[in-house]
């Protein structure tokens, strides 16, 4: 069976973008191949279109890289996993792509010995 010229491609820049996943240790990433046979100007995440090329950074906080065939995207925050939940919690600081971790009883005030992952 013959596969077509778009279909290779598309196949190809898949295993490019998983590939180049292994390098990146342990941040979250994710990829979105856009639908085959489309016209795209660039990459839709999240309903905003970015321009083919590196993304240094997103709306949602990801590092991404647009092509043609699709869309990979590793996270730019850590996300906690240790911390004393009955005293503690995390709210995520959009601007500045990270989560703080603050007294319940309040917010001010930073909690500590927390752990955070990629």
């Amino acid at each position: 069976m013959e596969l077509s010229s778009g279909l290779k491609k598309s196949f190809l820049a898949f295993l490019v973008v998983v590939g180049s996943m292994v390098t990146l240790g342990d941040a979250y990433c994710f990829v979105e191949l856009q639908v085959p046979g489309r016209p795209y100007r660039g990459c839709i995440m999240n309903g905003k279109l970015y321009p083919f090329g590196h993304i240094e950074r997103t709306e949602d906080c990801y590092k991404c890289d647009c092509r043609q065939g699709g869309m990979q995207c590793c996270s730019i925050y850590l996300t906690p996993v240790s911390y004393d939940r009955k005293n503690c919690k995390f709210v995520f600081d959009k601007k500045r792509c990270r989560y703080d971790i603050l007294q319940r009883d309040n917010s001010s005030q930073p909690c500590s010995a927390a752990s955070l992952v990629g």
